[in-house]
């Protein structure tokens, strides 16, 4: 009985030896990344750890405030303005459901905005009063050819009327002197006079040089036989007597092509303390992807984009003036793709570093150099490795400020292109003959880089994309801190979500770094799913956060004049090494020309620090920005808010 037990006992075991076996065959992928995973945690979770790479965090709003942040902007408040407007979705921008969230990061509350009109893929820039001027937006969707169901594109209308312009209505009809099709245009358009042209030897009358506009029309009815293969003259219907005579149409090939995007003229002034839109006059030229960059005189300008018919604009750049709230073009025409990368000079000049965010042809405006706009004297900077890869790169001004260089992260093809490139490149702009040379290399090529400066003169560089918008699951989660002083980069702890189109980074007032955004065009890594909007915020401790302590900044004044001087209290006066004015970020698309941390020069008595702004307008335009200290270790304060008027 015994061994009869015993042997079943022994049969028991040996199935039960079997079945562990045979499930440990079945699960054992999954048992060995969990196990992974779970050390993984274990380890990023180490004070040693984070104290040698920091630590990244997840923040996921309640489900009734998330949002496809597309624009996101610290504001004086501390808080953190969110702008998806119709958030990159077609039912949104038809449904009029435009989005703002204002995010406090320290108290964790979020409050919806009302959000005026589709600022979705706006352009962006904060003024000497505290407030963000945003101008530009959509007013149409792309459409994809297959798409289109109505040939269509755009009309030059000719007025050869020196005596008066013309107004055309919405609806207008267009009809072919040779093709015979008609062609109606969706919005009005104002066509300015001729000009009379003169021979200045003589002062003999020469010729009218016709007005011009530029409209969108399409067909009347949908289908392939209404498309136009050449050019025609348009003969405009409504019109009699002189005005049928002297205004007329000119189109190229009218098609079932791909439409782009249009922009709006429309912008607004958004208040941190009021928080909400407050609308001030539209721009002469509707843009869709603009960059608003601040000149010496505090005036901002706007340049590139599509306009409201869906063409780049032709070069017409226009400065807003904070004073009277209105918009005036500049004396000179320069074309540049859309989002191009402008930075303001020491010298009142512009840096142009190549960067953009896509489109226009590939062959104009994509050189890098300095920019006179008063003159428009361009004068190239070379050098420049990986020239046909600038689209969708990160341009940053390394801190300090006072040293004007710049460093040029990663960036890809023209288009939809698969190249990437894994080059950093450096430019000093002290140099008398500047010329980039190339910095450390990335790990991998990487499209849409978010850079953000630190206040311990540091640069975070992190996230990322090798092919366009994340195609082929193709997401870099790698970050990097650049040291300017050693030209070197250091790994830090990894990120844990992805970000590519549509992302972008911010600091924050305590040091840390929000992360936002991401619009993969796919979630697999075979392109055959959809890809979903990252909507998740993320963020990063920089290892400055996780030492014993950190010195104390606070008792100052609100406000310091360039050149003047402010008193603060900190505790460990003694210790610091380090006084930075850092301007707050307005980021989209890889495109943040506001960032900039200025070297202030202090002082310390007893426990008293007292830092002098530097007098240059162009190196500390006026507005508001975070000043920290920082002490022997590196490790920054949290910031004071301090305004240069």
């Amino acid at each position: 009985m015994k061994d009869q037990a015993g042997r079943r006992r022994a049969r028991r075991l040996a199935i039960g030896t079997a079945v562990v076996v045979a499930l440990a065959g079945m699960n054992g992928p999954w048992l060995y990344r969990f196990s992974t995973e779970k050390y993984h945690q274990y380890q990023i979770n180490k004070p040693e750890y984070k104290a040698d790479n920091g630590h990244w965090d997840i923040v996921e709003f309640p489900e009734e405030y998330r949002q496809n942040t597309i624009h996101a902007a610290l504001l004086h408040t501390g808080k953190v303005l969110l702008v998806a407007g119709s958030g990159n979705n077609q039912d949104n921008f038809d449904a009029k459901q435009f989005d703002t969230r204002i995010w406090d990061p320290v108290k964790g509350t979020i409050k919806k905005v009302p959000t005026p009109s589709d600022l979705f893929c706006t352009g962006h820039t904060q003024l000497a009063n505290g407030n963000l001027l945003i101008a530009g937006g959509t007013k149409r969707y792309e459409k994809l050819k297959g798409d289109v169901t109505k040939a269509g594109g755009l009309m030059i209308v000719h007025n050869e009327n020196p005596d008066k312009p013309i107004t055309l209505p919405a609806g207008t009809a267009f009809t072919g002197k040779q093709n015979g099709k008609t062609f109606v245009s969706k919005d009005p358009v104002l066509v300015p006079r001729a000009k009379k042209v003169f021979d200045p030897k003589t002062g003999r009358f020469l010729r009218n040089d016709p007005g011009l506009g530029r409209i969108y029309v399409e067909a009347q009815k949908s289908g392939a036989e209404y498309e136009t293969g050449t050019q025609d003259n348009y003969r405009i219907q409504g019109l009699t007597g002189l005005d049928a005579r002297n205004t007329y149409g000119i189109a190229q090939k009218l098609a079932l092509d791909k439409k782009d995007f249009q922009g709006i003229r429309d912008a607004y002034e958004f208040d941190p303390v009021a928080e909400r839109y407050i609308k001030v006059d539209p721009m002469n030229e509707a843009r869709w992807y603009p960059t608003l960059t601040t000149l010496s005189d505090g005036k901002v300008l706007s340049v590139s984009g599509l306009d409201d018919i869906g063409q780049l604009v032709p070069g017409k750049n226009e400065i807003f003036d904070p004073a009277t709230k209105k918009w005036t073009y500049t004396s000179t025409v320069r074309q540049f793709p859309t989002y191009p990368a402008l930075f303001l000079m020491e010298n009142g000049k512009i840096f142009y570093s190549g960067s953009n965010a896509g489109y226009g042809p590939d062959d104009v405006g994509r050189d890098p150099g300095i920019w006179d706009v008063e003159t428009n004297k361009f004068s190239k900077i070379p050098g420049l490795s990986d020239p046909d890869r600038m689209e969708t790169s990160g341009t940053v001004l390394l801190p300090p400020a006072q040293n004007e260089k710049y460093m040029v992260i990663g960036g890809g093809g023209v288009g939809e292109s698969k190249l990437s490139s894994n080059k950093t490149r450096l430019v000093d702009l002290k140099d008398p003959n500047p010329r980039f040379v190339d910095g450390p290399t990335l790990e991998k090529g990487t499209r849409y880089p978010q850079a953000s400066v630190l206040p311990d003169d540091t640069v975070l560089v992190s996230g990322g994309s090798e092919d366009y918008r994340g195609r082929g699951d193709s997401n870099i989660l790698q970050a990097r801190l650049y040291h300017p002083d050693s030209n070197t980069f250091d790994q830090v702890a990894d990120p844990l979500v992805g970000r590519n189109y549509h992302s972008g980074s911010i600091l924050l007032p305590d040091g840390r770094v929000m992360f936002f955004g991401s619009d993969s065009l796919y979630a697999d890594k075979a392109n055959t799913k959809p890809g979903k909007f990252e909507q998740r915020i993320e963020i990063y401790t920089p290892p400055y956060l996780y030492r014993d302590s950190r010195p104390s900044l606070s008792d100052g004044p609100s406000t310091i004049r360039r050149g003047g001087s402010g008193t603060f209290t900190s505790q460990h006066a003694s210790s610091l090494k380090k006084a930075r004015l850092i301007r707050p970020s307005a980021s989209t698309h890889v495109t943040d020309v506001d960032q900039r941390s200025i070297a202030l020069d202090f002082k310390v008595s007893g426990d008293k620090v007292t830092v002098t702004v530097p007098k240059s307008r162009n190196l500390v335009p006026s507005g508001w920005y975070m000043l920290f200290v920082d002490d022997d270790q590196g490790t920054p304060s949290k910031a004071q808010w301090v305004r240069v008027p």
